[in-house]
């Protein structure tokens, strides 16, 4: 007979690899680090292998704890769905959506007022992050699903929900740029898609350029272009109205398509299963032309 895994470790596993940190997981839980260190430790021994590794300050899941962390998430949901079948009082399940910043202000919220009329005791956890980190979050089980862009044509996984134009972007009261001025560039953090595409377009037409502001967040490229710091690039989608296209009047060269994707966990709940039904219906209704 193999080892009873304990619901409660295997709720510390999920918890401490979602935080990012057992310290936190352990207040999440109500449970001292030392509690959960030992929950931690119980579940090694009964594994016969290690399932975390020491990572500067903290823990970090080995293979093996990957692959546990997958199964509880799973173990937790049936566990705790015929707890609520049989009228137990459960702890609210939780269900991790993911997107870039450019859906936060129409797609996010009426995913979450969709997928809340259906779920109302559900509790959704939302991320924002660039693409190569939500794919990294989906692939770990870290979240239930998740849109993000990849290269047209990259064969890139998930489910392809279509394919928006990039643009050359800038305030309204940008002045013009002369032929012999390096173009000034407000750009994401590397890695970027966005990021890549424009310099490599650049480059071809033998245009110079100059990074004028990079930034982790796209309220910050806003707020650099409306400081007359440069041009940005992205989609035409979520762009605030004093910010418009300038890629014709600048003489810039054209630049390609970016696709957008649905990504899901293979391990989801049938809530989680609802939570990315509702958000590529949204993002399709809000973002695809009618």
């Amino acid at each position: 007979m193999g080892p009873a895994f304990d619901i409660d470790a295997l709720r510390a596993v999920v918890a401490g690899i979602d935080l990012r940190s057992f310290a936190r997981a352990a207040v999440a839980l109500g449970r001292s680090q030392s509690a959960v260190s030992m929950q931690l430790k119980k579940l090694e021994r009964q594994a016969g292998t290690q399932l975390f590794v020491r990572k500067g300050r903290g823990l970090v899941p080995t293979e093996a704890g990957e692959a546990l962390a997958a199964y509880a998430r799973r173990i937790i949901a049936l566990n705790d769905e015929a707890a609520r079948a049989l009228g137990a009082a459960v702890t609210s399940e939780t269900v991790r959506l993911g997107l870039p910043q450019d859906f936060f202000d129409d797609v996010m919220p009426a995913t979450l007022a969709a997928f809340a009329s259906d779920h109302p005791d559900v509790h959704v956890e939302v991320r924002a992050g660039p693409n190569h980190t939500l794919g990294e979050e989906i692939r770990a089980g870290r979240l239930d699903g998740a849109i993000v862009f990849f290269p047209r044509r990259a064969g890139g996984e998930g489910e392809l929900l279509c394919e928006l134009p990039m643009h050359w972007l800038a305030h309204t009261a940008f002045a013009d740029i002369p032929a012999q001025t390096r173009v000034p560039l407000v750009m994401f953090d590397h890695p970027c898609l966005f990021r890549q595409a424009t310099l490599a377009k650049l480059d071809q037409v033998g245009r110079r350029w100059r990074i004028a502001v990079t930034t982790p967040s796209l309220p910050g490229i806003w707020g650099a272009l409306r400081s007359g710091l440069g041009i940005a690039v992205r989609t035409g989608h979520g762009v605030p109205d004093d910010i418009i296209r300038v890629g014709d009047g600048l003489c810039l060269p054209s630049l390609p398509v970016i696709e957008l994707r649905m990504l899901r966990s293979q391990n989801a709940t049938p809530a989680a299963q609802a939570l990315c039904q509702a958000l590529q219906r949204e993002t399709l209704d809000r973002v695809t032309p009618h």
